[in-house]
């Protein structure tokens, strides 16, 4: 199996061809293709799993709304706001989904700790929360055995959107972010801890990150 894993610093990118290039890397990958992690932001936009319901969409006004393929209710992303897709073989590494889903929240509470913020998961929410407010959420789809799709963490960001939505399909949720918690938090160095702690959580050694 390969022992490394490619990471790619996408910047901005728009959320529906992003989409479809993970569709069509987990489509056509092979079992020599090493694993992916595409870190990137979104300009604004509400993404709708494939449990979503219409009334958890509250007020979208301006902002696009994208019925997705992955996991999970009704979720907001923006500028600010560090998305990592875990492009993952599962079959491969000899995990399974419940697995990888620890596996990442546990990454994003190693992230915040290094900033000196408390964060936890819930076993009945899916995500990460600090003081009841949710900081990281997450979303998955597998196909051929293999993950797309991934996290979302709340660096530094307008969190006003979640106002128009139930976020994650809890009425009344709080979002937080990072920047809040902690002001001296920088999203460059988010990044880069981020890409590491998932890999050394997925066994693999510090990668490289790539621009594009």
């Amino acid at each position: 199996m390969p022992n490394s894993i490619l990471c790619h610093d996408l910047g901005v990118v728009p959320y529906e061809s992003t989409w479809e290039e993970m569709k069509h890397f987990t489509q056509t990958r092979t079992k020599e293709d090493p694993d992916q992690i595409w870190l990137l932001e979104h300009p604004s936009v509400f993404t709708q799993g494939q449990a979503g319901k219409a009334e958890h969409l509250l007020d979208a006004g301006d902002i696009p709304v994208v019925q997705a393929d992955r996991g999970g209710q009704v979720t907001y992303h923006g500028p600010g706001q560090l998305i990592a897709y875990i492009m993952i073989d599962l079959k491969r590494l000899g995990i399974g989904v419940r697995d990888l889903v620890t596996l990442i929240e546990n990454s994003i509470v190693d992230v915040c700790k290094l900033h000196g913020i408390e964060s936890y998961p819930k076993p009945d929410a899916p995500g990460v929360y600090v003081n009841e407010m949710k900081v990281s959420s997450l979303g998955l789809r597998v196909r051929r055995g293999c993950s797309f799709h991934g996290v979302a963490l709340n660096v530094d960001m307008d969190l006003s959107p979640f106002l128009r939505i139930n976020p994650c399909g809890y009425q009344g949720l709080q979002m937080i972010d990072m920047k809040r918690l902690q002001p001296d938090t920088k999203m460059a160095q988010v990044k880069v801890q981020l890409a590491n702690v998932l890999a050394e959580r997925l066994g693999y050694s510090h990668p490289i990150i790539q621009q594009g």
